[in-house]
């Protein structure tokens, strides 16, 4: 058994001498290919991260154009540019037919980027309200990812 012992303890010192590790040109291979990687997909799903903000913006503002309206039925007119779109979720003043709250959680959520959506009543070139969002540099104007998104533009 004594024997046993020892050609065991004789095998796992030689395999402990004889294992290899990574050398510094394996690793900086693997590293290479990572950051090619990296850089190819990368930038594929920022973009689609800024799209998917702009369709978020988008569909936000088709169900505050909703609420409006629902706001409108119940009352005659849409909110003031001074009442905003806070009216939607409490009463503003002394309207008796308002049945709100019209937007779900007791607040007017932010855009995407955290900014406020701006609502004008009335709105520019004769339309009735507007409501845009800045986009993702919270300023008027711009361009890719920075472009308002608005309720009368598809």
């Amino acid at each position: 058994m004594r024997r046993v012992g020892e050609w065991l303890e004789r095998k796992r010192g030689k395999a402990a001498r004889t294992q290899r590790g990574f050398t510094l040109v394996e690793l900086l291979v693997v590293i290479t290919i990572i950051a090619l990687i990296m850089g190819i997909v990368g930038p594929r799903v920022l973009n689609y991260l800024t799209e998917s903000k702009a369709k978020a913006a988008k569909i936000q503002i088709e169900s505050f154009g909703s609420a409006l309206d629902l706001f409108f039925l119940d009352t005659g007119r849409y909110p003031t540019g001074s009442e905003g779109l806070t009216a939607l979720v409490r009463r503003p003043g002394n309207i008796a037919a308002w049945n709100g709250p019209y937007l779900k959680g007791g607040a007017v959520p932010p855009d995407p980027w955290g900014n406020a959506y701006v609502y004008r009543a009335p709105g520019q070139e004769g339309r009735t309200y507007d409501l845009l969002s800045y986009g993702s540099d919270g300023t008027e104007g711009g361009t890719g990812a920075a472009q308002d998104i608005t309720s009368w533009q598809r």
